[in-house]
């Protein structure tokens, strides 16, 4: 399925909300942790069970891109965008089927693995697209797009909500829920493969053919023979490991921490903090990406790993005693959170060209697939343990706040050690030609 190239007068400005309306779908991924609590009361399950769909479908979302990223490259934005459609979609009729069956299992698979595929094909899907529209701007325009990832949480979290106190927090609640959403979502994500356009060609030489690509380009084989790439691979692991364990159990975790308190948390303001995360998340994909096409990508790594553990160390030592310094330290962290992932492409770009990025991106999202399972399960397994041990409130998290900090510390040191790619892994000007066909 090639998608329909651009005719003359197009504007590039119609691509970016193509690409919003896969992302803010899959996005709802963030959201999960609304469903925790239900799920846990329905199906009698523990907080780290409770993780697995979510765990498992960022698994498969690096999994998926970095054995797809080659096939959108070749196949084209509109492929990916329906593959991520039927996936992502069908994900959640599947989880529908199980939590009206009360077999948990099945959300597991529907969710988790079906509907990670979604979520992998679905997010790479407008990258390489969005930088050759944008080749001036790289960051500003894969943040738009990835914006919308972080920002499907601020639709979904209180939509969630509000369809479990209207249907009910039971298993038959919980699958009318996840039946709206899959049914919903289709026609949603349908929006953006039918809006998205490729670029006309490249121009080319005398002799008809593609010109060469400008500056250096680094085949996605290559590039993962490099130490830049796998440099990059720890900064993203890191950010993401240290990031994702607290933003899936946002809402237990805000409750937890402020229930000795003579200000505890409803599970209505908790869902509204997974709302607020979302924002953040959102407004830094955009915010801070664009900030990284003036300062550099470095610079900006800095900002978000750096300045990231001194928020966290800020939550383990006073978050519990005050409720607007929790808040306002967490809305920080999940910004460059959401920064570091829209920012990422960008920075490929600048090491590796516009070649094959989409293809690398997607490789590069195998350190998403790890920090899915090792974020959650640290939050998870150490907050079980410690009120397994009679605990409870902030003393659930100190232990797993201080690990995040040093997650962050090592992602610190990977980014400074990043230097330009050696010229052997650059790609021979005369090998080019076909990364200007716009069906790659």
């Amino acid at each position: 399925m090639s998608p329909p190239v651009a005719p003359p007068g197009w504007s590039r400005w119609l691509v970016p909300p193509a690409a919003l309306s896969v992302h803010l779908s899959i996005g709802q991924a963030y959201a999960w942790s609304v469903f925790k609590p239900s799920l846990e009361s329905a199906l009698d399950l523990s907080g780290t069970q409770s993780a697995l769909p979510f765990q498992l479908g960022i698994v498969m979302l690096g999994l998926s891109a970095a054995f797809g990223g080659t096939l959108v490259e070749r196949n084209g934005p509109r492929w990916a965008m329906t593959v991520a459609l039927i996936c992502f979609s069908s994900g959640f009729l599947i989880s529908a089927l199980g939590a009206a069956t009360e077999q948990y299992w099945l959300i597991v698979f529907g969710y988790g693995f079906v509907g990670g595929i979604g979520l992998g094909i679905g997010y790479i899907s407008p990258v390489s697209t969005l930088i050759k529209w944008f080749p001036d701007r790289p960051g500003m325009a894969t943040g738009i797009a990835i914006m919308g990832f972080g920002g499907g949480a601020l639709i979904a979290s209180p939509w969630s909500a509000q369809m479990l106190e209207s249907f009910g927090s039971d298993s038959s609640g919980i699958a009318l829920a996840f039946l709206v959403h899959g049914l919903t979502y289709a026609v949603f994500m349908s929006l953006g493969v039918l809006l998205v356009r490729v670029p006309r060609p490249a121009k080319t030489a005398a002799d008809g053919t593609p010109a060469p690509l400008e500056g250096v380009q680094v085949s996605a084989n290559s590039a993962v023979r490099t130490p830049q790439f796998w440099l990059l691979w720890i900064v993203l692991c890191m950010n993401v490991t240290a990031g994702i364990g607290i933003l899936e159990k946002a809402a237990p975790m805000i409750t937890d921490f402020f229930a000795d308190t003579s200000t505890p948390v409803s599970v209505s303001a908790a869902a509204g903090f997974v709302a607020l995360l979302s924002a953040a998340n959102m407004a830094g994909r955009i915010g801070w990406s664009s900030t990284s096409d003036l300062i550099g990508r470095k610079n900006i790594y800095r900002v978000y790993l750096g300045v990231g553990a001194l928020m966290y160390a800020l939550i383990a030592w006073v978050g519990d005693s005050s409720k607007p310094v929790f808040i306002i330290a967490a809305l920080v962290i999940l910004s460059f959170y959401g920064g570091g992932f829209a920012t990422v492409p960008a920075y490929l770009k600048d090491l590796f060209g516009t070649y094959q990025v989409g293809a690398i991106h997607g490789r590069l999202l195998t350190a998403w697939s790890t920090a899915g399972v090792l974020g959650p399960l640290i939050v998870n397994w150490i907050a079980d343990r410690q009120e397994e041990a009679g605990k409870s409130g902030a003393s659930l998290y100190g232990l797993s706040l201080v690990i995040m900090i040093g997650l962050l510390v090592v992602g610190f040191v990977a980014n400074e050690l990043v230097r330009p790619v050696d010229a052997r892994h650059h790609v021979p000007a005369q090998n080019q030609k076909e990364a200007a066909d716009v069906h790659e």
